[in-house]
C-alpha cells in the first residue's frame, strides 16, 4: 500500500488549496480516509475523515472552511481548504485503514503519506 501526498504549497491568508492523496495498492471495501496535519513544534492531529459510505467527520477547528471528499474511480482523496489563515500552516499527512468507523485518533491508523508542506503568510 502506498499513499502519495501532493498540492501543497505557499497561499496568503483568505486563499485556498486543495491537497490530493493518491492511494495505491489499497482496495479494500470497507475503510475510513483522513487527513492529518502537524503544525512546527505540535503534535501531530486529525482533522477530517470520511469513510467508505462517504460519511464525514471534522476537527472543530476546520468545520466550515475544509471539505474531505474521495474518488473512487481514480483512488484518490481530496482535501479543500478555504479562508486558509496562518495557525493553519502545517505539514499535512493523508492516512488510511480499512475499517469504516471514523476516527480523529492518529494511533488507529496503518498507512501514511509522506506530508505535503502548506505554509500560510498573514
Amino acid at each position: 500500500v502506498r499513499l502519495e501526498d501532493s498540492g501543497g504549497g505557499s497561499v496568503q491568508a483568505g486563499g485556498s488549496l486543495r491537497l490530493s492523496c493518491r492511494l495505491t495498492g489499497f482496495t479494500y471495501q470497507y475503510h475510513r480516509l483522513t487527513w492529518f496535519r502537524q503544525a512546527p513544534g505540535k503534535s501531530r492531529e486529525g482533522i477530517a475523515a470520511i469513510s467508505s459510505e462517504s460519511t464525514t467527520m471534522y476537527a472543530d477547528s476546520v468545520k466550515g472552511r475544509y471539505t474531505i471528499s474521495k474518488d473512487n474511480a481514480k483512488y484518490t482523496l481530496y482535501l479543500h481548504m478555504d479562508n486558509l489563515q496562518p495557525e493553519d500552516t502545517a505539514t499535512y499527512y493523508c492516512a488510511a485503514r480499512p475499517v469504516p468507523q471514523l476516527t480523529l485518533d492518529r494511533d488507529r491508523y496503518n498507512y501514511w503519506g509522506q506530508g505535503t508542506q502548506d505554509p500560510v503568510s498573514s
